[in-house]
């Protein structure tokens, strides 16, 4: 693993993510039912995480190394639009099965299934219960004598839930180094900010409190993310990545705007969102 990333990889992940916020949009507005200000925040950590530092079997279990594979789980699974187009980028399945998003009989399902896809590595949607799971897949793994990490990427808003700190108390008592949870810190959800539905506070100070390595970026920056995963791999305590990210990030009119959360774009506001994004 090298120390930095090259400034030609970062204009590299650039043209992804405009490619991935892209395909968000189409998938979204095609369907005309999905969540894009959540997805878009959350690209740019994905685009890293998969292109960079993932090691994944897109061919499934025809790989003899398949079992060695990481684990994600994406918690806050309303965010599935931004994970089917970095799984389609990564060579999961074709690009074209993107388009069949959320309609009748697809494996693209509203939210993540792994019963649909077995390239999922567990169905979610129903928020703060992915931690719970990833301590569990994590102490599986431990088990198994694998060195595989879990990464588990969140929203804010879960963190309201008592069921994420009762993970992250498992997580530090039973001392999963090899588990990786991002928070995606856009300080928005479904109702308003984070702050007036049922403040959060501090995040970075309550993980640290309950023994967590704990790690703050700028969500959308390159470099930021690359170093943190990076000191994450090589920490011996679990590890969270609180990311500072705009949600809707990319398209003027909907960043940072919780009208935005789960609502499909027309088509003429799919065509401005195309522009800015080229």
């Amino acid at each position: 693993m090298i120390n930095q990333i090259s400034e030609s990889d970062i204009k590299e992940l650039e043209t992804i993510s405009k490619k991935l916020r892209r395909e968000v949009l189409i998938m979204i507005h095609n369907a005309n039912s999905g969540h894009p200000g959540g997805s878009l925040s959350s690209i740019d950590i994905l685009n890293v995480l998969f292109n960079k530092f993932l090691k994944k079997y897109p061919e499934g279990k025809k790989n003899p190394d398949y079992n060695k594979r990481d684990r994600f789980i994406l918690s806050k699974g309303h965010a599935s639009a931004a994970l089917y187009a970095v799984m389609a980028h990564c060579g999961y399945f074709r690009e074209e099965e993107l388009l069949t998003f959320r309609k009748l009989g697809s494996r693209l399902q509203g939210h993540p299934s792994s019963v649909k896809m077995e390239e999922i590595e567990v169905s979610t949607g129903s928020l703060g219960q992915g931690l719970s799971i990833g301590c569990g897949v994590a102490l599986g793994l431990r088990l198994d004598g694998l060195k595989s990490k879990v990464y588990v990427f969140m929203g804010d808003g879960e963190t309201e839930e008592g069921s994420v700190w009762e993970a992250v108390m498992n997580a530090a008592h039973n001392k999963l180094n090899n588990i990786i949870a991002f928070v995606d810190r856009n300080r928005l959800q479904i109702d308003g900010s984070t702050e007036s539905v049922k403040s959060i506070g501090n995040i970075k100070l309550k993980f640290e409190a309950f023994g967590w390595n704990t790690i703050e970026i700028d969500g959308h920056n390159f470099k930021e993310i690359y170093k943190a995963i990076e000191s994450a791999q090589n920490s011996e305590k679990p590890t969270v990545i609180i990311a500072d990210t705009i949600k809707g990030k990319g398209v003027s009119f909907m960043e940072n705007n919780p009208n935005w959360h789960g609502k499909a774009p027309n088509k003429e506001e799919l065509e401005q969102a195309l522009e800015e994004l080229k």
